[in-house]
């Protein structure tokens, strides 16, 4: 798989700013940022308002 080179990180940072202005890129992170937990939320199959069971070890 080829991941970017820095330069090219620069360049869509930038396209991407320029696009949705520096006002929108705040909230673009914090609704990133929920979007993660709650995936990572379902995947420990956690329900709102409960901590996810620990397993014992026998």
């Amino acid at each position: 798989m080829h991941f970017p080179l820095p330069w090219q990180l620069v360049l869509i940072l930038l396209v991407v700013l320029v696009v949705f202005g520096a006002s929108k890129l705040p909230e673009f992170g914090k609704g990133l940022g929920e979007g993660i937990r709650n995936f990572k939320k379902a995947l420990s199959g956690e329900e709102e308002g409960q901590k996810p069971e620990k397993k014992e070890q026998a």
